[in-house]
């Protein structure tokens, strides 16, 4: 129970209003408000109020509050002086505080009253700061995840209610914290809005005069404090002598006859020493990544490892937190496990320690400084998936990513983040990685000697190798680094030169310096124009959206036996690192300035330091494009874009590569492991192994075959509809239908996808359906509209009754483990768009080699993302659901028989009139 704040009385407030532009005529059409005193709500207040104009539809949406309900009710004029009466004295609270609290005060101005001058503060940064792991700071979200109930979300007073225990438990959280961590807090809230920073302080003031011991969990380094690290070699005794009948079996497990079959296949194909690669296709439900840990499980007592690769984060961590503790659980198998990612994923310490000393920093960066000193008081692996953001552009995790080294001798060397995890993973029986980065890392010695591999989503490997190997040398945006860093060094008033004009050694360095940065970007121009003369070879070309002119080619036209930019390339390389050697003299000498404090050259020093380090960033590509270019032979494998964002102006023009065959690679990675499983629940097309066995590169492997059967009757829990009444897909009425279906025929289901296969599409059914009534209930979010991918699948799986209309990955690349999906719209056949410039390379490739690539390329990706998109829908025994395919060329096309025939169950042919009913299922 927190114990500051008893002598303080808190108004909660939060309004409901006609919209959010308080000066272009919007009004305020309900006031709630709960009053706490002595850290409980005492009282609530509601007032609904005449706005005097017409409630808009997306507002009547949000709060259910029509025209006629407040038709009969006073006016603002009426309840100001009650409203001014109520928040007298009291400390003004909100839920996004700078709007409601200058929203409330304009009103009261308008109507002659003076504005209020209360200490004001925020709930939204206090929540992320006390919760810095928690997906979501909605209110709604906020309160479901802390258990907090409240009648009616965006009512006023249920909102205001809702937001009053919440501000009581972020007391009760804030008072558990270490005092170390909440003086540092403290020290950094005064960046926070208007007095939020006053709850910080004060907590930390009142508690350190009780001089609390540090808690026995944690352990204090400087001023930081962290999780006590546990020997994560926890035994589980038991015995490593596989089951070899149904009997043993059952004794280890719930006994599903397809389940343990694919056990005993994967089992008898792991010692079989003539064997190296299988291929497995198992239907979702079967326990699939179950059955491989077992398999696999017994064979670790040698000393070799097993790695487990799967395409995404969520499925890495699926696996790590549930799967594997199940096997340890099932088995008593004494193994450990650890997720092998990216020395970027973790904290920095050291690095992090920096930043808080830095100086002032924009909000973004404070709150997520503040978050992190209080995910330290949690986290055991420093992880920062751990915290559930969305995006890792914010310019503070470029200081705060783990670099990969040792940190040997550094303050935090002791509890470095990184080398810990790497220990535990040297230590580890199991690995769980995922695909990129084994494609990009799987010689790396902590896989240890002959280890077994599981690629888990293997439909998916290729495609993820390919994209991991494919990158970009952006000119116009290294000619910026360049013209910025002549800036700091001769032109700004900070500038090297305006400081130091004085100093011999630097002017030296300065004369040098300028000549070879204009020479750098004449060579840089060089390179673009020879670049931009290719453009009518170009194998395709697309004018985007922005106006880009994007360019496809294959290597061997754009980069023919006498390319002059091949022989440029070398030059520029050279002068880039005569250009990066001298500008890392220049930092060496403003070094020794600072060591001799003859000059305050922090900043000037950080902004050259960033200036070196994205020299460096160009630098690697630049070989990485010399490497591909001198292989004459990997040259026809690759495919290669040209981005112009002026397609008049040869000088902006810049270079994109793609691996169109990774076959060489595939095979360099599988040269590394042993006995490697291929893992799917879509690896065949019409039931057959050869487009995934040619993907995969497998050919020489002769792999095993193995498809799986349903550990239930599928039939039970999939309906599949298909409309044979639909417009053209190519026509205009076609995405009006579908929004008139979602408007009219989902109003019993919660959870809703419509994938389809273009985002401009896309946006127009979303614009169609956002802010209409039939819809109020549903959150309705829409790819490359409504945030990131993750974020929208994170908004999707807390929403009470959701629609995500998406395309591409959420196909088959977003798992939707936390809820059930009702229904799947799928509103065209997924073949790719042959504008994108990789499709449209693969297939020339192919087409060069006289091969089909519709038949052999097109169409079965489309059948197996498609089967995908259908298996969004029954991921376990539990689930049942409807898949409603809204493409009428699945009747009028041949290959519509191809589609057809990869349904388990009966497709029922509908019209667009019977599809209500089905879906009501009336």
């Amino acid at each position: 129970m927190a114990k500051s704040f008893t002598k303080d009385t808190f108004a909660v407030v939060d309004l409901e209003t006609t919209g959010t532009q308080r000066e272009n005529g919007h009004h305020i059409i309900q006031f709630g408000c709960a009053i706490i005193k002595n850290l409980k709500v005492v009282k609530t207040y509601s007032f609904l109020i005449n706005p005097h104009r017409e409630i808009p539809q997306s507002v009547v949406n949000l709060t259910g509050i029509h025209d006629q309900d407040v038709a009969k009710q006073r006016d603002f004029d009426y309840y100001a002086p009650k409203i001014t009466k109520i928040l007298q004295n009291t400390v003004f609270v909100a839920h996004n505080v700078d709007f409601d609290l200058p929203f409330l005060n304009y009103e009261l101005v308008q109507h002659g009253y003076e504005a209020l001058t209360n200490k004001a503060i925020d709930t939204v940064e206090l929540a992320k700061i006390a919760f810095p792991t928690f997906p979501s700071y909605k209110l709604s979200d906020l309160t479901t995840q802390l258990g907090i109930k409240h009648l009616d979300p965006h009512k006023a007073d249920s909102d205001a209610y809702g937001t009053a225990v919440l501000l009581l438990e972020i007391f009760n959280k804030l008072e558990s914290l270490p005092q170390a961590t909440l003086n540092t807090l403290s020290s950094l809230s005064h960046g926070l809005i208007r007095d939020t920073s006053w709850v910080i302080t004060t907590i930390a003031d009142n508690l350190r005069q009780e001089k609390r011991p540090l808690g026995k969990e944690y352990m204090q380094v400087r001023n930081i404090i962290l999780q006590k690290q546990n020997d994560n070699s926890e035994a589980h005794s038991g015995n490593a002598k596989f089951p070899k009948t149904d009997s043993e079996i059952k004794g280890h497990l719930n006994f599903r006859r397809a389940q343990v079959d694919l056990i005993n296949h994967l089992h008898q194909f792991i010692n079989d020493p003539d064997k190296r690669a299988m291929l497995i296709e198992a239907p979702n439900g079967t326990g699939k990544t179950f059955s491989y840990l077992f398999a696999y499980a017994y064979q670790l007592y040698s000393g070799r490892k097993l790695v487990v690769a799967t395409p995404t984060k969520v499925l890495q961590e699926q696996v790590i937190e549930h799967e594997i503790p199940q096997l340890f659980k099932v088995t008593k198998l004494d193994l450990t496990a650890e997720v092998v990612k990216s020395s970027s994923r973790y904290l920095d310490l050291d690095g992090f320690v920096q930043t808080i000393f830095q100086g002032t920093p924009n909000k973004q960066t404070l709150i997520l400084q503040m978050q992190i000193l209080v995910w330290l008081t949690k986290t055991k692996t420093g992880d920062l998936d751990e915290l559930n953001l969305t995006n890792y552009n914010a310019p503070l995790f470029a200081q705060i990513q783990h670099p990969g080294d040792a940190r040997v001798g550094s303050r935090f060397a002791g509890v470095d983040f990184w080398n810990l995890a790497r220990k535990r993973q040297e230590e580890a029986d199991i690995l769980v990685t995922n695909h990129a980065y084994l494609a990009n890392h799987y010689m790396d010695t902590i896989w240890g000697q002959n280890p077994y591999l599981v690629i888990d989503e293997a439909h998916r490997f290729t495609d993820n190798v390919v994209s991991s190997r494919n990158d970009s040398l952006r000119f116009e945006a290294l000619w910026g680094v360049l013209s910025h860093l002549r800036n700091l060094l001769y032109f700004s008033d900070e500038s090297v030169e305006a400081q130091f004009n004085d100093d011999v050694q630097l002017n030296l360095l300065l004369k040098k310096i300028d000549p070879k940065i204009l020479e750098l970007i004449q060579l840089i121009n060089e390179l673009q124009k020879q670049l931009y003369f290719q453009r009518d070879n170009a194998v395709n070309r697309t004018v985007l959206a922005n106006g880009n002119l994007e360019l496809s080619f294959q290597g061997k036209s754009l980069f023919g036996g006498n390319s002059k930019f091949k022989a440029i390339l070398p030059k520029f390389q050279q002068k880039l690192e005569e250009v990066r050697d001298l500008t890392n003299q220049v930092l060496f000498e403003l070094y020794n300035e600072q060591e001799r404090m003859l000059a305050n050259v922090e900043v000037l020093v950080n902004e050259i330091t960033e200036q070196i380090d994205r020299l460096d960033y160009y630098s690697e590509k630049g070989y990485q494009l010399a490497d591909l270019l001198s292989d004459q032979k990997g040259l026809e494998q690759d495919g290669f874009i040209l981005m112009i964002t002026n397609p008049d102006d040869p000088l902006s023009t810049n270079l994109d590569w793609l691996m169109l065959d990774a076959g060489e690679v595939l095979k360099q990675i599988y040269s590394r492991f042993d006995h490697i499983a291929f893992v799917s629940a879509t690896l065949t097309s019409n039931r057959n192994f050869e487009y995934a066995i040619n993907q995969l590169a497998l050919t020489e492997l002769h792999p095993v075959e193995y498809i799986g059967k349903s550990t239930f009757n599928i039939k039970k829990h999939l309906q599949v509809l298909a409309v044979n009444n639909m417009p053209s897909p190519d026509s205009e009425e076609f995405e009006k239908t579908i929004a008139q279906i979602l408007l009219s025929d989902i109003q019993d289901k919660h959870h809703v996808l419509v994938l389809m296969t273009n985002l401009e599409k896309i946006k127009t059914v979303f614009t169609m359906i956002m802010n209409e009534p039939q819809l109020k209930d549903f959150e309705i979010l829409a790819q490359g509209l409504s945030g990131s991918n993750n974020r929208i699948a994170k908004r999707f799986v807390i929403a009470k009754k959701s629609i995500i209309i998406g395309a591409d990955s959420f196909w088959e690349g977003i798992d939707f483990h936390d809820c059930g999906i009702d229904t799947v719209f799928a509103a065209k056949i997924p073949f790719e768009s042959p504008d994108q410039p990789e499709v449209r390379l693969r297939q020339k490739k192919l087409e060069d080699q006289g091969i089909d690539s519709f038949t052999k390329d097109s169409l079965p990706r489309a059948v197996i993302r498609f089967r995908q998109g259908m298996g969004r829908l029954i991921r376990g025994e539990q689930d049942h659901g409807q898949f409603v395919i809204l493409d009428p060329r699945l009747w009028t096309k041949d290959y519509g028989q191809e589609f057809l025939q990869t349904i388990p169950v009966k497709v029922e042919k509908v019209t667009r009139e019977e599809l209500k009913k089905k879906l009501e299922n009336k």
